[in-house]
């Protein structure tokens, strides 16, 4: 993984380049207290200001040179990234204050997934001077937690499969000195059958499991997060076609935002108690696949009727959702990859976000914009529960007529959430589908940021 670390320092006044940042608004009033060599500069690069807008002042000396950049007119944490690919190596000073969270997007810019490539392309480095040293340690670890859903995401099938995710899960255990345990087997089947059911096609190789991470002092607060960990969807017997199957390695996208917040709680010592479950299938095709038409049994109780195998993802957020609640957390949270229609609805960008909690919806909305790592709410609507009756069952998992997706979806996950738990549930896409500066296309974190910022300001 990148080093992260080496990319952001303390400014301790040591030689630096200065790095003037401008929005179009004060170009003017730049401009004019720029000494006159800097303007020649500038009338000849044609530099206004506007983003992307890029120029090279002269210095004194050789080697004294500065970089002027254009900004957005609102500040992002991703006002630096488009920079940093245009500059050599070397340390850099902002000559207008801090960096801020535009930190966030100096480090991502440095980031690659280069695991599969014979060479790797090699990174300058460029080191950001801040005058904010108290905001290091919590850039870097966002850096580092949007860096491991990228990875983790991005990582094929092949090498991402329950066992894998298992793994990776318990090398961020034993590095915060969390409990960690994994139940499958005869275990998994008793007490999480739909986990068991989902998962038990792909073989015993990349069998069905349930893992947990526990954190944290048990006098704190308790906050229980969710990741939906479909290594793969093949969308069972209602089978995907080839073209909706393409990008299915990143169905585990849910548990890789479940783990990267709980990697920053436990990293940034976030006083709570961290209960982190993933439940960690791969949605294959054999003759023991689970069928439409079978009637599952549940670890709430609930029997669920099974309308469409290709709506995987709920059953065994359900089952892990109820083990959550078991325990009585403050706070529940749960990412997945969850549905088209959200996408549908709203797009790559935005996670589309479902609380039974007004106050918790709105302290993620908050977060979310305070961060730029926006969400957007839509509605448990109730009536929209009849689309879910079984005739022979207590729930169907898939609702009739294709409509309100996302919603039903919601609906479905909520009956197993106790009423009094404040309970967020975050469908998100997990994937950039277009490359922008600081976030390549491939796996993303999206809702990851506001999560934290949620809970760091009400437990911090």
């Amino acid at each position: 993984m990148t080093d992260f670390s080496a990319l952001l320092a303390a400014d301790r006044g040591q030689p630096a380049h200065l790095l003037h940042t401008i929005r179009k608004d004060d170009f003017e009033s730049w401009l004019a207290g720029q000494p006159e060599r800097a303007r020649a500069a500038v009338a000849i690069g044609l530099f206004k200001g506007k983003p992307g807008d890029f120029a090279i002042l002269p210095g004194d000396k050789p080697g004294s040179e500065a970089i002027a950049i254009g900004l957005p007119d609102e500040a992002t944490p991703w006002d630096l990234a488009g920079a940093v690919a245009r500059l050599p190596e070397g340390s850099y000073r902002l000559a207008e204050g801090a960096p801020g969270d535009a930190a966030l997007g100096w480090l991502l810019a440095h980031h690659r997934f280069d695991r599969y490539r014979r060479e790797a392309e090699p990174i300058a480095r460029r080191v950001l001077l801040t005058g904010d040293p108290a905001r290091i340690d919590e850039m870097v670890a966002l850096a580092e937690a949007v860096a491991l859903v990228r990875d983790l995401v991005d990582t094929p099938a092949a090498d991402m499969g329950p066992t894998e995710l298992a793994a990776a899960v318990e090398a961020i255990a034993n590095e915060a000195g969390a409990d960690f345990r994994v139940t499958q087997g005869d275990a998994l089947a008793e007490g999480y059958p739909m986990i068991a059911a989902v998962g038990r096609a792909a073989g015993r190789a990349r069998a069905p499991r349930l893992i947990e991470l526990e954190w944290g002092n048990p006098s704190h607060p308790r906050i229980a997060v969710v990741g939906k960990g479909v290594c793969f969807d093949s969308g069972g017997l209602d089978i995907k076609p080839s073209p909706a199957m393409l990008l299915m390695k990143k169905d585990m996208g849910g548990a890789a935002h479940a783990l990267a917040l709980a990697r920053l709680v436990m990293g940034l010592r976030l006083p709570v108690r961290l209960h982190l479950l993933i439940p960690a299938v791969e949605n294959a095709i054999s003759a023991d696949a689970f069928r439409p038409g079978d009637i599952l049994a549940s670890r709430k109780g609930l029997s669920v009727e099974i309308g469409n195998t290709d709506a995987e993802g709920r059953l065994i957020l359900g089952d892990a959702l109820a083990r959550a609640a078991e325990d009585e957390p403050a706070l529940l949270i749960d990412f997945a990859t969850l549905t088209g229609a959200a996408r549908v609805a709203l797009g790559p960008d935005l996670p589309a976000l479902f609380a039974n909690d007004d106050a918790l919806a709105d302290d993620l909305l908050a977060a979310g914009r305070r961060i730029s790592d926006p969400l957007w709410r839509m509605p448990l609507w109730a009536p929209y529960a009849d689309m879910l009756k079984s005739t022979v069952a207590d729930i169907n998992n898939a609702g009739e007529g294709g409509m309100a997706g996302s919603v039903t979806a919601a609906l479905f996950l909520q009956k197993f959430v106790p009423a009094q738990t404040p309970w967020a549930h975050l469908d998100t896409f997990a994937w950039r589908p277009s490359p922008l500066p600081g976030r390549p296309k491939g796996g993303d974190a999206l809702g990851l940021r506001a999560a934290w910022e949620m809970l760091r300001t009400r437990f911090g």
